[in-house]
């Protein structure tokens, strides 16, 4: 998945000098106030959370469709995340052009593909997509400061799309709540 990574570093430059998601790392986060102690820590380490993570990650990705596809489901179309595929964990070298930088340290990144099933009229469609998910631990936990995802695989017939910023996507959502629910120490191990 080499191929994969470098073909992003461009794509990633242009949204550092853009300023995506640079606010994050100052931004207010939400606390609890649940003062008892949560048996279930969401872990400190990269490669743990992000084993945790792509296990849950089609359940959660699968609600998230459930809750906010509801036209797509009257015009016939039923979609599914059936799995995350293993996760790369090696960073790309990218420049750090960030003006003002609160952070000394850049962000985490991890690269990970999703198997995604549509039916449509009674057609089954399956796409592997790419996803290059960027998140930085915070005192009140991990948190998600972007994404970027390719949806297609590489068939003739459903070539993938240029990189999009996919934060609010589907599974930038699913991410996002599972992390919540990290945090909260909601998710078992």
């Amino acid at each position: 998945m080499n191929y994969f990574k470098y073909w992003w570093m461009g794509v990633l430059t242009v949204a550092i000098s853009l300023g995506i998601g640079s606010d994050l790392a100052t931004s207010q986060m939400p606390t609890t106030n649940n003062t008892q102690p949560l048996t279930n820590t969401c872990p400190a380490e990269l490669e743990s959370l992000i084993a945790l993570l792509v296990k849950d990650l089609p359940d959660y990705a699968n609600r998230v469709i459930q809750r906010t596809q509801a036209l797509h489901k009257q015009a016939g179309v039923d979609s599914y995340v059936i799995a995350a595929g293993k996760p790369e964990l090696e960073p790309l070298d990218l420049p750090q052009i960030q003006y003002n930088s609160d952070s000394s340290k850049p962000p985490e990144q991890v690269f990970f593909t999703t198997l995604e099933r549509r039916y449509l009229n009674d057609k089954k469609i399956e796409t592997e997509n790419y996803h290059w998910l960027f998140l930085i631990q915070t005192s009140s936990g991990w948190r998600m400061v972007t994404m970027f995802s390719r949806f297609g695989s590489s068939a003739r017939e459903y070539p993938p799309t240029p990189p999009l910023e996919t934060s609010n996507g589907i599974v930038g959502q699913a991410i996002s709540l599972w992390l919540r629910d990290c945090r909260a120490g909601a998710v078992r191990g």
